[in-house]
């Protein structure tokens, strides 16, 4: 950790954009800002020693500014962008026009009333274009399908592919809305307009979202040998529409065919084998991409770091966030918010606490995410008073806390047990904060349950009911398991039976919870029933099913019996698995 800090002090390279959504794949284009201040000390000094006790320099011209973000990125998160990668400048008449279509976006006659006045020069058609860009960028969708309809609808500008291309991908964006963004597709060829690659993956996006998989791959297979950038909006449309086996295929599918992987395909590769916890994957996937002289970005490294954080494994996330430095890629608050993660995933809040406070040191600010990994940090540990300090910590600076702040404050007063501040926050919530969600609820059920206050347990599970924190599976888990520890299995049998009625299905931890109710009470018997309701339901066991199954038997003859049962699955099911 000391040399982490040590090198952390003195890196400083190329600037990276906060708009990682927006990141173009390819090679980006940096832009520099003149040094002030605090940045002229850092850049006294161009060579530090290196881990290995080796003396290295660094280029001062291409050390940057570590506050604000620099002008990198493009329009379009697939393609080349708009104008070179760099975010609009408004004019005074565009800023007119985005603040008109911001504050009448409901109101689509009154901006199309004002638009209709507008001369039809370039000057205007360009400062339209920007606007459109911006509103893209602030993911502000209804209101670019406005302004874009004024134009094909009501204006004397003739539309190009960009405009068609940014109707496409604001239709895109609701699988409601699939159809019109196909309409506009039709529309851009019978208008005699080329598409772009970015067309087509756009549209691929969109059907992935409706989840109609088989229109994607019917443009997908018609236009997958024009270049990645296809190969990366069908990758990305299918990890967004919850299918990553589907996405891996058309990985392999892409190197078969022999279209060069970019950083961008390498990143959303290596985020699908974290989200599982696969980091061993991830980190085969980025030695095969240097293996291809594929040079990782920023973005890459960030993933792998996640990757190693989700399964806390600091050390590895650690040495990575290293050698994204020593690649002279200066570490941004993704980054640091990565590393942070990862110790706080393993137990060491001080640790993330230190990488916190050398974010801010660098000059890089904190933002929620960072706040809400700090609370998370402390509450993991059971130090709730320091999670409370995260917390006020970041509304002081004027950071709004969201649901996921108040969820991790939460956890961390649910952990101590302290059942009067639980319900400070959640009446917090109720009044003025953001409204109570499915966890919210779930961690107070479990709260109550575990201190034995039954009836508060079911006044808010009623009350959840009657909310939008709908109840899932998780909620019955608990209600199961809190009435069967303490011996109700009346009500535990009766909120078992209500799932059929909820159309939520049992799960393994749901029959676990079950068999442990008769388990503790010895009841061998019907623990045995219901094992084998559980595998007719095509639900197979745990370690946790086969030790509670075990706790219940009571004789040497009843454990001797369970043990041959189990054996006997477990030779069936590994014959079947060899079976051709």
């Amino acid at each position: 950790m000391a040399m982490l800090l040590a090198e952390c002090s003195v890196i400083n390279s190329l600037v990276l954009s906060e708009q990682r959504s927006l990141t173009t794949p390819g090679e980006p284009k940096w832009q520099t800002k003149n040094p002030t201040g605090r940045e002229k000390e850092w850049k006294r000094d161009s060579i530090y020693i290196d881990k290995r006790g080796k003396f290295r320099t660094f280029d001062r011209k291409r050390v940057s500014r570590k506050k604000g973000g620099s002008l990198r990125g493009s329009g379009w998160k697939y393609g080349s962008g708009f104008v070179d990668g760099i975010f609009p400048v408004l004019s005074p008449a565009a800023q007119e026009i985005l603040g008109l279509v911001q504050t009448k976006a409901a109101d689509e006659r009154v901006i199309w009333g004002s638009l209709d006045s507008l001369s039809p020069s370039n000057t205007t058609w360009d400062d339209i274009i920007n606007v459109a860009v911006q509103l893209r960028i602030n993911k502000q969708w209804s209101a670019i399908t406005s302004l874009c309809e004024w134009i094909l609808c009501r204006s004397a500008f003739k539309p190009d592919v960009l405009c068609y291309n940014l109707l496409i991908d604001a239709y895109g964006q609701k699988a409601s809305s699939v159809k019109r963004a196909e309409a506009t597709y039709f529309e851009v060829l019978g208008s005699g307009i080329v598409p772009s690659e970015d067309t087509y993956a756009l549209l691929i996006k969109a059907f992935c979202t409706a989840l109609q998989l088989d229109k994607a791959e019917a443009v997908f297979a018609e236009m997958r040998r024009t270049g990645a950038t296809v190969y990366n909006a069908y990758i990305d449309g299918l990890v967004k529409g919850g299918n990553p086996e589907k996405a891996i295929e058309i990985y392999h599918r892409m190197k078969r065919d022999r279209c060069q992987p970019t950083p961008e395909t390498y990143t959303m590769l290596i985020n699908i084998y974290g989200r599982a916890r696969k980091s061993y994957m991830a980190l085969k996937t980025f030695h095969e991409m240097k293996s291809l002289k594929c040079k990782p970005n920023i973005c890459v490294y960030t993933a792998l770091i996640n990757a190693f954080a989700r399964e806390g494994l600091c050390e590895k996330a650690e040495e990575f966030f290293e050698q994204m430095q020593e690649a002279g890629l200066e570490p941004d608050v993704y980054a640091y918010n990565a590393l942070m993660e990862s110790y706080s995933r393993a137990g060491f809040p001080y640790a993330a606490a230190e990488i916190f406070s050398l974010m801010q040191h660098m000059g890089c600010d904190p933002d929620t995410a960072s706040y809400n990994i700090m609370v998370d940090a402390y509450g993991r540990a059971g130090l709730h008073e320091d999670a409370e300090a995260a917390f006020e910590g970041m509304k002081r600076l004027e950071i709004v806390p969201t649901l996921k702040s108040h969820m991790h404050l939460l956890s961390a007063y649910s952990r101590a047990g302290n059942v009067s501040r639980c319900e400070e926050i959640v009446t917090r919530m109720q009044e003025s904060g953001p409204e109570p969600d499915t966890f919210v609820f779930n961690s107070m059920l479990n709260l109550y349950g575990r201190l034995g206050q039954f009836q508060k347990m079911e006044e808010t599970f009623q009350l959840m009911e009657s909310s939008k924190g709908a109840a899932d599976i998780s909620t019955y888990n608990i209600l199961i398991n809190m009435y069967g520890r303490a011996g109700f299995v009346e009500q535990m049998e009766e909120a078992f039976a209500s799932l059929e009625s909820k159309h939520l299905e049992p799960d393994v931890v749901t029959w676990t919870s079950r068999i442990g109710g008769y388990a503790r009470k010895k009841q061998y018997h019907r623990c045995l029933e219901i094992f084998e309701e559980m595998i007719d339901a095509g639900c197979y066991p745990d370690g946790g099913t086969i030790k509670v199954l075990l706790s219940a038997c009571s004789s040497d003859e009843q454990s001797e019996q369970m043990t041959t049962i189990l054996r006997t699955m477990h030779k069936d099911s590994s014959n079947a698995a060899l079976a051709p």
